[in-house]
């Protein structure tokens, strides 16, 4: 959850780097808690939007999340010492939101786990 809450304190920042567990932790809880909005909405009888796949508390979570999602995805590139311009190439920045980030200090930034320890 902490990694969560880090990722919203950083709402739009998209300089600098993020670690791997930040990234997928936050899109984890990001999941779950969507999820449980859409349970929520099935269980008060919210109907969906058309073609959107959730009511509107599900829409007005993702609007809210969309920018620090962006956000924590540019910086895990940045982590890779890639451009946050690669979260457009498909399956490529899922490829490098996986890959393990670099250890020594590059263009974006110092070493995020330096940074904690």
């Amino acid at each position: 959850m902490n990694y969560y809450l880090a990722v919203l304190k950083k709402y739009a920042v998209f300089t600098g780097r993020a670690r791997r567990s930040e990234f997928w932790y936050f899109m984890l809880i990001n999941f779950i808690i969507l999820i449980g909005i859409l349970f929520l909405e099935k269980f008060i009888g919210i109907e969906p939007i058309a073609n959107s796949g959730g009511g509107i508390l599900a829409n007005l979570y993702r609007l809210a999340i969309l920018l620090p999602s962006i956000a924590v995805t540019i910086r895990r590139m940045h982590d890779v010492n890639k451009s946050g311009w690669y979260i457009l190439i498909p399956i490529y920045n899922i490829i490098l939101a996986a890959t393990k980030g670099k250890t020594a200090k590059n263009k974006y930034g110092s070493n995020p786990k330096e940074i904690l320890a």
